[in-house]
């Protein structure tokens, strides 16, 4: 029987994925809720992190969001010790411009930002995890994506997470020793159908649903 995996977002953490149906692993990656940071973010050290953490390391199916989805692809490669039979990458942005890498970096170099309110603290919990609108401000993946410190709020993000590059995604789909499909929700902004079927011949559009798709509708990426 294959072990389901889920490997959330940047900026989100674990508990994005409470409302999924099936049993499954759920873990915080580096730098995000309880994990442990990183001296550097790259999809390799960050792989391998989570590698480390894996209490089973055969026939996983892994579904990933956005960076999740290229931390499965990167693990599907064998490299890290992990069997993966099935790899589906949502929401992945494909396309990097020069600015999108330039805004990026300037994110990672940025100062820890604390916040005198737990109110002001989610709320930028929620504009930076993409879950404005689809989490409360007392859901338990905002409460988890917090610390506090002497009266003050800060992201349990580490901000170097954002340092983590452009994905190679031809070569780690080319890479995978497992079947891979991309997903993506009608309407998301980070990718397009046409981008995603440039690279690979298993696409798949959910209908209506945005760049959170895992969140906005738990059920339509159900794995049987």
């Amino acid at each position: 029987m294959s072990s389901l995996l889920l490997l959330h977002g940047l900026g989100a953490n674990g508990r994005v994925w409470d409302r999924w149906p099936q049993p499954r692993l759920a873990p915080d990656l580096p730098g995000h809720g309880s994990a442990r940071a990183l001296p550097a973010y790259t999809f390799g050290s960050i792989a391998a992190a989570v590698a480390e953490t894996l209490p089973v390391r055969r026939d996983v199916v892994i579904v990933g969001h956005s960076l999740g989805g290229v931390l499965a692809l990167e693990l599907a490669s064998g490299r890290y010790g992990v069997e993966v039979e099935r790899v589906i990458a949502l929401g992945v942005k494909v396309t990097w411009s020069d600015d999108d890498l330039g805004r990026a970096g300037a994110l990672a170099r940025k100062p820890v930002a604390w916040f005198d309110s737990r109110e002001d603290a989610a709320a930028r919990f929620l504009t930076v995890s993409g879950l404005r609108g689809l989490a409360d401000p007392d859901d338990p993946v905002v409460d988890h994506g917090l610390a506090e410190a002497d009266g003050r709020w800060r992201l349990a993000m580490d901000p170097g997470t954002f340092g983590v590059g452009a994905p190679g995604m031809r070569e780690l789909i080319a890479e995978s020793r497992a079947d891979v499909v991309l997903a993506r929700g009608e309407r998301d902004p980070m990718n397009t159908d046409a981008e995603l079927r440039a690279l690979h011949d298993q696409v798949v559009t959910l209908p209506g649903l945005g760049h959170n798709a895992h969140v906005e509708d738990p059920g339509a990426l159900s794995i049987r």
